[in-house]
């Protein structure tokens, strides 16, 4: 059996994703936690997120999570959802401006399409635009659930395991290393989520 520690720093519907976990791998340890020993001591970690970049930062500072996160992503299997992937890199236009974690590079911008719906919110498509072990079993262009006002531009295209097109076509999905991250949320996007998820158990 191992431990999944899904990182919960008070921002975001934490136990949807727990719950998402213990259905694809009931006999596995889901645990919903911001104590640094527990995270540091399991076998994989999630990190969720949703809500302002600026508040989250913020949150993860006051339980002393930020050098926790940073090792966790360089060392184990880690998964970034939705402002999961946004925390991981340098900087976000979000609360006129915030710094993120650092572990990407690249910032995060707004979308300014004024003939489109911000927040992108909703179901779209998925372009897988490389192969990963966390695309296992899911087409590619399968349809995910994503709700954002921002998205991420990467200095690395070779990070991209995932884009979306939303007026433009932005970065819906990152690999690098042990580390896995997505804008959409794989915990309400029905079957191909919950294999999203599965697939990072057994990755």
């Amino acid at each position: 059996m191992q431990t999944i520690a899904i990182v919960d720093y008070g921002m975001g519907n934490v136990r949807s994703v727990q719950k998402a976990f213990e259905f694809v791998s009931p006999n596995d340890r889901s645990i919903l936690t911001n104590d640094p020993e527990l995270i540091n001591d399991a076998d994989r970690i999630v990190f969720p997120g949703q809500g302002a970049m600026g508040a989250c930062m913020s949150a993860l500072n006051e339980h002393n999570l930020i050098d926790v996160i940073k090792k966790a992503a360089a060392e184990k299997p880690f998964l970034g959802i939705c402002l999961g992937l946004q925390l991981l890199f340098d900087h976000s236009e979000e609360n006129n401006g915030t710094d993120g974690l650092s572990i990407i590079p690249g910032k995060v911008i707004k979308f300014t399409h004024t003939d489109l719906k911000i927040p992108h919110m909703g179901w779209n498509t998925v372009n897988q635009v490389c192969a990963h072990p966390l695309w296992h079993n899911i087409d590619n262009n399968a349809r995910f659930y994503s709700v954002h006002s921002y998205y991420v531009h990467e200095e690395d295209s070779s990070v991209v395991t995932g884009s979306t097109d939303y007026g433009d076509v932005f970065t819906s999905a990152v690999a690098k290393d042990s580390l896995f991250a997505v804008q959409f949320h794989p915990e309400k996007s029905q079957h191909d989520g919950l294999q999203l998820l599965k697939n990072f158990v057994d990755w």
